[in-house]
């Protein structure tokens, strides 16, 4: 029996800093800006480091670091970036058990172009999709919880089936859905989210997924509130976020007191960390199952302290809290509690 096994992607990220990346502005642009370099020059780099991403493995890592038993259910390439994923799997103690190999694409793989602002990220989305619901070894999957990062490209097909077998089997769902996901036709996305114990977006999905401006807050949780029966989490980036849980609407603003290193694993480091918090409420081992305001707001503090140490280290996993690290390590969180009745 596992507490967590996470499903998603698993990749290799190359992050490069060079004083030749320039930010231009031009409104053509989706963020009204972009990195530009001279076409037909070679450009030095200054830093180069390399690091293991993915969602899937991201959440895994921060399950892992506070001493979960944890497993991660994927597909890499039958190459040596998907064996050195693998290898960096065991030896940080995250279970290989779930973990199969395709010749049909190479394993998932980014180029992280940062520059003082901001980053720019070139994703090449292999492998990690050609995991099917035939590949799954449903029987052996027993768990307290799973948790879904992003799933795009085919592994959109695995989506429907994970959550029907966790309902079917009393296991707890957690889910961080991509923009495949919420495309799914309105009826059967309804159907899926309400066997959802956790829904964690941000504002973009929480838009796409209901139909409003991402500035509706009010409309966009009375709508996913009535589809999920639990938790629901809006990310607003520097801005903080949103969580409500039926019952009240939790405002929280971001801790400030980490310098920005890198950006790249935040969300999954806010996502992970909170359902970490609450984990023993959602899988019955506390006496008090019932989860009170109180679980909430520590939840969302353990949350922010997981994001802002993961954005202080390069990589999605470098930084994350481990085991006996204080939730407080960089203050205190402001949250604003309503009373949504």
């Amino acid at each position: 029996m596992y507490d967590i096994i996470t499903f998603g992607s698993a990749a290799k990220d190359v992050f490069l800093e060079s004083k030749g990346f320039e930010v231009k502005k031009e409104k053509n642009f989706y963020a009204g800006k972009g990195i530009c370099v001279s076409l037909g020059s070679k450009i030095p780099v200054d830093n180069i480091s390399f690091s293991i991403g993915g969602g899937a493995t991201n959440a895994a890592f921060t399950f892992k670091n506070q001493g979960l038993k944890t497993a991660w259910c994927g597909m890499v390439g039958d190459d040596i970036i998907g064996k050195k994923i693998i290898d960096s799997l065991k030896r940080n103690g995250i279970s290989t058990n779930f973990i199969f190999s395709t010749t049909k694409k190479s394993t998932n793989y980014s180029v992280i172009l940062s520059t003082k602002d901001d980053r720019t990220i070139l994703v090449y989305k292999g492998a990690s999709g050609e995991l099917k619901k035939e590949d799954i070894p449903w029987k052996k999957l027993k768990a307290k919880l799973f948790y879904l990062s992003p799933l795009s490209g085919k592994l959109v097909s695995v989506f429907g089936p994970i959550v029907e077998f966790a309902k079917e089997n009393k296991i707890k769902v957690a889910v961080n859905p991509d923009n495949a996901q919420l495309a799914l036709p309105k009826t059967k996305l309804k159907k899926l989210l309400s066997c959802v114990d956790v829904l964690i977006l941000n504002q973009e999905e929480a838009s796409l997924a209901t139909g409003f401006s991402y500035e509706k807050e009010k409309e966009i949780f009375e709508t996913l509130d009535s589809w999920v029966d639990g938790i629901v989490i809006m990310t607003k980036g520097s801005f903080g976020g949103v969580v409500s849980d039926g019952n009240y609407l939790y405002n929280f603003k971001t801790l400030k007191k980490a310098k920005i290193v890198d950006r790249t694993g935040v969300g999954d480091a806010f996502g992970s960390g909170f359902v970490y918090s609450i984990l023993k409420f959602l899988s019955g081992e506390s006496t008090d199952y019932k989860i009170n305001p109180k679980d909430i707001e520590r939840a969302i503090q353990f949350a922010s302290a997981n994001a802002t140490s993961c954005l202080a280290r390069f990589g999605a996993k470098n930084g994350l809290l481990k085991k006996g690290e204080s939730a407080l390590k960089w203050g205190k969180i402001e949250i604003e509690r309503k009373n949504l009745k």
